[in-house]
């Protein structure tokens, strides 16, 4: 009897080992189709521009420069596209981020007059949208149009993210809230000094989704700007993919000696394109390390209430 339970023990053990053993597998393989087109891109603005014109860059980098960078940088328009990239991330997202927190937090407060109302309200947005035109005529009635505003006013409030705060702040202990008011807190103190501080995840979480939407908008920028000096990086690589073939013979043209560049380094529309899309993916892909903590619990604790 013990020997047969022995055998059922090993059985169910190599059974376990072979199911790890094909997670791990099927894991791995579904990693590298993820990561694959990043680097398959990246190797490529690193080798040779005539094989990667000829697609036989594919795994390893061959004849190893840095010139589509250096010449990338001269594109005309790229380094400030990238500057209204940066700041429209970078202050959009903080509004956002404010915004979102203190609409969740005002929303939990059985004081607020009105407040089943104005949460419904805010709600009904995700399902009603009035469509580009009148978005647009609303806009332009703002005076929105060739504004840097155009970028960041419209994105403050977002119904999903105030979703998440909401469900996140609920969560927290009331008895923090109103030993505050005992010690004669205000409204305002509450939320800097006591909601704040606790509700970090979902903060984090919302500026991880308000930093991408930001980074990687390019239709308002299409639709709203008419300024090239209010170019975004996104529309700047949505022109230049579609120019490529063009914009090759302006960065070839630019450079200081047509005869000093090899076949190696002289820009091709293939070049053109993987390197623009580098230039403009890697800084968001930075932003997601550095807020990995809080991602998984303020998304879990902010989409489940109970």
């Amino acid at each position: 009897m013990k020997s047969k339970n022995n055998r059922i023990r090993n059985r169910r053990s190599a059974s376990d080992i072979l199911i790890s053993i094909l997670t791990y597998v099927f894991f791995a393989a579904f990693a590298f189709i993820c990561i694959y087109p990043f680097y398959y891109i990246f190797i490529n603005t690193i080798s040779s521009n005539d094989l990667s014109q000829r697609g036989l860059i594919l795994f390893l980098p061959k004849q190893l420069h840095i010139q589509n960078y250096i010449k990338a940088v001269k594109i005309p328009g790229l380094l400030n596209a990238a500057t209204i990239s940066v700041g429209r991330t970078v202050i959009g997202t903080f509004l956002t981020v404010i915004a979102t927190a203190f609409m969740g937090y005002m929303f939990t407060r059985e004081s607020l007059w009105g407040r089943k109302f104005w949460y419904r309200f805010v709600l009904i947005t995700m399902y009603f949208n009035a469509g580009i035109i009148p978005w647009y005529i609303t806009m332009r009635n703002l005076h929105l149009t060739n504004n840097f505003l155009g970028y960041v006013l419209p994105t403050i409030v977002s119904p999903f993210f105030i979703i998440l705060a909401k469900t996140f702040v609920e969560s927290i202990p009331k008895e923090l809230e109103q030993a505050a008011e005992i010690d004669g807190a205000g409204t305002m103190k509450v939320f800097f000094k006591v909601i704040i501080p606790v509700i970090k995840p979902i903060m984090a979480t919302v500026a991880i989704f308000a930093a991408v939407n930001q980074w990687n908008a390019f239709q308002d920028t299409l639709l709203l700007m008419t300024d090239t000096k209010l170019y975004s990086l996104q529309f700047i690589l949505y022109q230049y993919i579609n120019q490529a073939s063009s914009l090759k013979q302006l960065v070839n043209s630019s450079s200081s000696s047509m005869v000093a560049q090899t076949v190696a380094t002289v820009q091709t529309a293939t070049s053109i394109r993987m390197t623009v899309t580098i230039i403009v993916v890697a800084p968001i892909l930075l932003i997601y390390p550095v807020f990995q903590r809080y991602f998984v619990k303020g998304i879990m604790i902010g989409a489940v209430k109970g």
